[in-house]
């Protein structure tokens, strides 16, 4: 039942973009705070347009009305301005979890024909 609900929003704070800032010959590490704003439980995922530079971590869990969650975003070192940036971004992904289903994550609960909300955060590097 849960399923057929729309997820209610999140807050991420930062809420538009994770910015990393030079030099980039060593590993950054940005923190983004995620908030379940909405009435009932939800499973969330981050997804990244650059695996081999991009990593989250935790990269999914579940959250309780009202509960946050403090996740790691790391850039490793790589050589700016020969590297092709521009089009790097996180996705978080959430949905509800099913009604009575313990609290932890499942990936099938993306899978199936429930509703899956997406925001895109933009990955800005300034020089």
């Amino acid at each position: 039942m849960a399923q057929s609900i729309p997820p209610g929003d999140i807050i991420t704070q930062p809420n538009a973009k994770v910015v990393f800032n030079a030099p980039y010959d060593d590993k950054h590490t940005y923190h983004i705070k995620v908030i379940n704003s909405g009435g009932r439980r939800i499973g969330w995922a981050f997804k990244t347009t650059n695996m081999k530079r991009l990593g989250v971590d935790p990269p999914c869990g579940v959250l309780d009305p009202k509960e946050d969650v403090l996740v790691a975003v790391s850039c490793d070192a790589f050589a700016f301005g020969q590297e092709d940036t521009n089009n790097d971004r996180i996705t978080i992904e959430w949905t509800n979890t099913p009604d009575g289903a313990a609290k932890q994550f499942r990936r099938e609960w993306f899978q199936g024909d429930g509703i899956v909300r997406r925001k895109n955060l933009p990955i800005e590097y300034n020089a």
